[in-house]
C-alpha cells in the first residue's frame, strides 16, 4: 500500500504524446505511484515547449513523431531555454538515426513503448538522479549509427526523394541540381548504406529512421 506523499516531494512529469490511449494509460500508470505525479500532458511539440515553460517539470517524457513539432525538434527547443531540463524520449521507432538525434539535441533517457512499467520507473528515478537510462537494445542500435558514416544535409535530400518514389530527373528539378549530380548522390547513398539499389536504399533509410514519411 502506498504511502501519502506531499505534492511538493514529488517527483514532477510531463507526458508529451499524440495517441490519447498511450498518453491518458502513461498518466493514470505513473499517478498510481506514491513518489511521482503528473503535471501536464500534451499532444504536439509546440504544446510540449509552452507547457514545459509553465510547469518546469522534472521530467518530461517525449514522443518522436508528433504534430506541429517533432519529439526532437521540441527537445532541442527546451533545452536551449532550459539546459537542465530532463527529458526521456518514449517511443516506438528504435531506428538508429532516430535514437542519435534523439540523444544529440539533449534527451537524457530513450525507452520504447514495449517495456514494462518497471523500466519506466527505474529510468524515471535515475534520469531524475542525474543519469542517463539507454537500455542495452537502444545502446546497440546507437553503436550502430555511431560506427557507421553519417550522410550530409544534401544526401538526406536526395535519399528522401528516393524514398518518395521520385525519378533522378524530378529530384534533380527538386532540388536544382543536375541529373549527373544525383546519381553522384546515390551511388554514395548505396555505397554509406551497403545497398545496391534504390528499394533498398529508401527500405533501409526509413527501418534506421534517416527518412520520415508524414
Amino acid at each position: 500500500m502506498y504511502q501519502s506523499v506531499d505534492n511538493n516531494n514529488k517527483i514532477s512529469i510531463m507526458v508529451i504524446d499524440d495517441q490519447a490511449v498511450v498518453r491518458q494509460g502513461l498518466v493514470a500508470l505513473i499517478n498510481t505511484v506514491a513518489d511521482m505525479t503528473v503535471v501536464a500532458e500534451g499532444t504536439n511539440g509546440q504544446e510540449a515547449i509552452d507547457l514545459y515553460r509553465l510547469h518546469h517539470p522534472d521530467i518530461t517524457l517525449m514522443d518522436l513523431r508528433m504534430p506541429v513539432l517533432s519529439g526532437v525538434e521540441a527537445i532541442t527547443a527546451i533545452r536551449r531555454e532550459f539546459p537542465d531540463a530532463h527529458i526521456i524520449v518514449l517511443t516506438t521507432f528504435d531506428g538508429d538515426e532516430d535514437i542519435y538525434r534523439s540523444l544529440q539535441a539533449g534527451a537524457q533517457g530513450y525507452l520504447l513503448k514495449d517495456m514494462l512499467f518497471e523500466e519506466l520507473d527505474d529510468a524515471i528515478r535515475k534520469v531524475h538522479a542525474g543519469f542517463r537510462r539507454i537500455p542495452a537494445r537502444v545502446a546497440e542500435r546507437l553503436a550502430e549509427r555511431m560506427s557507421g558514416t553519417a550522410l550530409t544535409g544534401r544526401v538526406v535530400e536526395v535519399l528522401t526523394q528516393i524514398v518518395r518514389g521520385k525519378s533522378n530527373k524530378e529530384i534533380g528539378s527538386l532540388l536544382r541540381i543536375s541529373e549527373a549530380t544525383v546519381k553522384s548522390h546515390i551511388n554514395n547513398i548505396l555505397s554509406k548504406l551497403g545497398v545496391t539499389d534504390r528499394t533498398q536504399a529508401a527500405t533501409t533509410a526509413l527501418q534506421r529512421g534517416l527518412v520520415h514519411l508524414q
